[in-house]
């Protein structure tokens, strides 16, 4: 991941993408253009602190699907970090070690609203917000409430409504309806080939 060039703005995003959907392209492009980001790195999580117990689909072919999802954008990529490490994945680590790649570059961590009020409760909170900005998606009329040191340098970003999510593509999937246009083209036709989530 280093380069000879150093970046000056970064935008990390993870999530376990499983699958990767439209609302999360949508999500990393508002990013690019309202933080002026060089590049938008996805984070394909090896296993989310919030989904212990569940058995999300393997790293191998979520990361593909991350891939695929964002190909054709020079400014998208998907870095494989978290599935590397292995175990829990855990933000602070991601983000200290994406630091240290780019020294001299400034990081955005993107996350969602719905995140944002869970922050307070993540391990090394502060810990991140020392390495990175945090640059939060809201959804129209959303409001949280955070500790103050958590919510004063906080970077709103707007956008289109996102009402997209994975569970409900995974969902959509088993009781074999559609989801063209949910996700793009490419990871739609990887779950089918790969008869992912029941199809």
């Amino acid at each position: 991941m280093k380069t000879r060039n150093p970046l000056r703005r970064i935008g990390i995003f993870g999530g376990s993408f499983d699958p990767p959907h439209s609302g999360h392209l949508i999500i990393a492009q508002s990013a690019l253009n309202q933080l002026r980001l060089d590049k938008v790195i996805f984070l394909p999580a090896y296993r989310a602190p919030h989904e212990r117990g569940k058995r999300p689909t393997s790293a191998a072919s979520r990361f593909r699907m991350s891939q695929l999802a964002v190909s054709g954008n020079a400014r998208f990529e998907v870095s494989d970090i978290e599935i590397r490490r292995k175990g829990v994945s855990y933000t602070h680590k991601t983000v200290a070690q994406i630091s240290r790649d780019y020294p001299e570059a400034k990081l955005f961590l993107i996350i969602g609203g719905d995140n944002f009020a869970q922050f307070h409760t993540w391990k090394m909170p502060d810990e991140i917000l020392r390495l990175a900005s945090l640059a939060v998606y809201r959804r129209s009329g959303e409001v949280h409430t955070q500790p103050r040191r958590f919510s004063k340098n906080i970077l709103l970003l707007r956008g289109p409504l996102v009402n997209i999510s994975s569970s409900e593509i995974r969902s959509r999937v088993e009781m074999g309806k559609t989801i063209r246009y949910l996700v793009p083209e490419k990871v739609r036709k990887f779950i089918a080939s790969r008869k992912l989530y029941g199809s």
